[in-house]
C-alpha cells in the first residue's frame, strides 16, 4: 500500500509542496541530503560576529508575484532591502546597473538623459541587426568601451566562456537605464526575511503531516513505497547520468572577518582581472537594520562544476538543449514522479519563481488527485 507523498530536497519548491500538500491532508515525507533546510539560500548566524551569513551566497527577494510574496509573508517579517551593486574596474568604482552616473563618470560627461541615451546608441554597433550573441548585444546596444569594462572580463570569470559563446537572452537580464536609479532590480516587492530564509523555510515545512530526514538520501529505487515522488534534485542525477551529466557552474568562497565596515556596500563586482574573483559581498550589509561590530565577507570565485560540487548555474548552451531534450523525454515516462526547482528542470530560477512553481505544482497534483488522472512529470516546460 502506498504510504505518503515523498519530496526530495528541503529547498523552496519541496517546502513548498509539502506545505500545500500536507494542509490539504497528505502525509509528506521530505528527504535533503544536506544537513539543513533551505537549499543554497541557507542563512545561518556566525559564530564569531553574530552576523546572518549567506552560506552559499547571496540570496535578495523580489518580485512583482502577488501570490508568492504573500505566501512567504506568511512565515516570516519581511525587511526592505534595496540592492545597490557597485562595480570596480579599471581602477575606478561605479555604479551597476549601468545608470546616467555610471554612463557620465565613465566617459567625463553630464548628460541628462536624452542626452545620455543618444550618445548611447551611436556608439552601438548597428551593423548588428539580429544579435545572437552575449556579445553581440552589448556591442549592438553600449558599445565596445562599455562592454570590455563592465561585461567581458566579467562574463568570462562568472561563465568560463567567451562572451561570443553566450546567447544574448543572459544579458537582457540587465538593463540600462537613463536616469539615477541604482536600484539593481525593478520589482514592486525587495526585502529580506528578518530571521534568515533557513528560519523562514523551517516555518514553511513545519506543518503536521510533514516528516524531514535530514542528511538523507533518496534512494530512486524506492519510488515505489509511495503515492507520487516530487523530485528537486539535479535531474540527471535521477537518472544515474545515462545521457552525460549535463554542466553546471558552482562557486567557491572564501570566507573573511574584520572590524567594522570593511567595503560600505553589500555587492561589489570585480569587473576587470585585477582580481580573480568576480564578487566580494559582505553580508551584515544584508540586514541594515542590525548593528554588528565585527563583520564576514566572501570573496567568490566561478568555475566549472565537478562530480562533487554543488551546482548553482545551469549554462544552458545551444550545444546542451539535445542532452536536456533526451532527460526531458526519459523523465515523461518515469511515473509517478515529478521533477521541480531550478535542478530538477535545468533552469536557473529566482525564488519568488520557485516559489510560485511550486505553488502551481501543488495545484496540479491535487487537480489531478481530484480528477484520477496523472500527474505530469513537469508542470512547466523546461525548455521555454
Amino acid at each position: 500500500m502506498k504510504k505518503s507523498i515523498a519530496i526530495v530536497g528541503a529547498g523552496f519548491s519541496g517546502a513548498v509542496i509539502a506545505n500545500q500538500l500536507a494542509h490539504a491532508g497528505y502525509t509528506v515525507e521530505v528527504f535533503e541530503s544536506r544537513p539543513h533546510v533551505a537549499g543554497n539560500c541557507h542563512s545561518e548566524r556566525d559564530a564569531e560576529t553574530g552576523v546572518m551569513v549567506h552560506a552559499y551566497g547571496p540570496h535578495i527577494f523580489h518580485t512583482d508575484n502577488e501570490r508568492a510574496w504573500e505566501f512567504v509573508n506568511r512565515f516570516s517579517t519581511f525587511k526592505p532591502f534595496v540592492n545597490r551593486v557597485k562595480a570596480i574596474t579599471n581602477g575606478q568604482v561605479f555604479t551597476l546597473p549601468i545608470n546616467l552616473l555610471t554612463i557620465n563618470q565613465f566617459f567625463g560627461k553630464t548628460m541628462r538623459p536624452a542626452e545620455a541615451a543618444e550618445f548611447l546608441a551611436a556608439l552601438g554597433d548597428k551593423t548588428i541587426d539580429n544579435p545572437q550573441t552575449f556579445e553581440d548585444q552589448a556591442l549592438r546596444f553600449v558599445g565596445r568601451e562599455l562592454y570590455e569594462a563592465f561585461f567581458k572580463t566579467y562574463t568570462v570569470k562568472q561563465w568560463g566562456l567567451d562572451p561570443s559563446e553566450l546567447p544574448a537572452s543572459i544579458l537582457k537580464r540587465l538593463p540600462v537605464r537613463f536616469n539615477y536609479d541604482d536600484n539593481y532590480f525593478s520589482h514592486k516587492y525587495q526585502g529580506m526575511p528578518e530571521d534568515g530564509y533557513t528560519a523562514l523555510v523551517q516555518k514553511i515545512i513545519d506543518v503536521p503531516g510533514v516528516t524531514v530526514h535530514l542528511n538523507t538520501r533518496f534512494d530512486p529505487a524506492s519510488k515505489g513505497d509511495y503515492e507520487h515522488v516530487f523530485y528537486s534534485g539535479p535531474i540527471d542525477a535521477w537518472f544515474k547520468h545515462s545521457e552525460g551529466r549535463l554542466p553546471y557552474r558552482t562557486l567557491d568562497f572564501k570566507m573573511f572577518r574584520d572590524t567594522g565596515d570593511y567595503q560600505g556596500n553589500a555587492v561589489i563586482n570585480v569587473c576587470d582581472n585585477s582580481q580573480e574573483y568576480t564578487r566580494i559581498t559582505e553580508h551584515k550589509h544584508f540586514s541594515p537594520w542590525e548593528t554588528h561590530e565585527g563583520t564576514v565577507c566572501y570573496a567568490e570565485y566561478s568555475r566549472q562544476c565537478e562530480e562533487n560540487d554543488i551546482p548553482y548555474y545551469p549554462i544552458r548552451m545551444a550545444r546542451d538543449k539535445e542532452q536536456l531534450e533526451r532527460y526531458i523525454n526519459i523523465a515523461k515516462q518515469e511515473p509517478n514522479v515529478t521533477f521541480v526547482g531550478r535542478l530538477g528542470t535545468y533552469r536557473y530560477l529566482d525564488m519568488d519563481v520557485t516559489i510560485h512553481e511550486a505553488l502551481s505544482t501543488s495545484d496540479k497534483f491535487l487537480e489531478c488527485a481530484r480528477d484520477k488522472q496523472p500527474m505530469p512529470a513537469f508542470v512547466v516546460n523546461p525548455l521555454g
